[in-house]
């Protein structure tokens, strides 16, 4: 049996470009997903490299974006690209057995490509939800959304994913 789980990565107050242009849609996968059975689960960054401005731990920067709905307790807090570099990250999966993963947030070209990428080659079923995904640079979008799908993941849209 396939046991299913968002992942909303680094929806934090750092990502102030565009993430709110997703918020409410972003907010609607969640309760898609807890309505549906899935685990939700919330990755933020905490950039530690020396001089940084942005996603330092402890400070306002770092935290989840307050518009984002926390319907878990599911937090786990990553320092490189890969979400899967977070050993409680990966120890929960593992734990709770889980292999397909529906994936929403931030960066597309970062963050949210690194983790499919991963994902996809770890042998998960990953599923992009396409309108619940942005980037600093919406121009790339298109092409963001190609390579998910050229890497194998499943990339549509929320009300798709909903009718299914």
């Amino acid at each position: 049996m396939s046991r299913k789980a968002l992942v909303v990565i680094d929806i934090q107050n750092d990502i102030t470009k565009h993430y709110r242009d997703i918020i409410d849609k972003l907010n609607a996968a969640i309760d898609w997903a807890a309505e549906s059975g899935m685990e939700i689960v919330y990755i933020q960054h905490n950039n530690l490299s020396p001089g940084t401005r942005t996603f330092k731990p402890g400070t306002k920067g770092a935290e989840l974006a307050p518009e984002l709905r926390i319907v878990s307790d599911h937090i786990f807090v990553k320092t490189k690209a890969n979400a899967l570099t977070s050993e409680p990250f990966s120890e929960f999966i593992r734990e709770n057995g889980i292999n397909e993963f529906f994936i929403t947030g931030a960066d597309a070209t970062g963050c949210v490509k690194s983790t499919c990428f991963n994902m996809t080659k770890a042998g998960f079923a990953v599923h992009v939800v396409s309108d619940c995904v942005t980037s600093y640079d919406l121009k790339k979008m298109p092409e963001m959304l190609a390579y998910y799908g050229a890497k194998g993941c499943e990339v549509r849209a929320l009300e798709e994913y909903r009718k299914t």
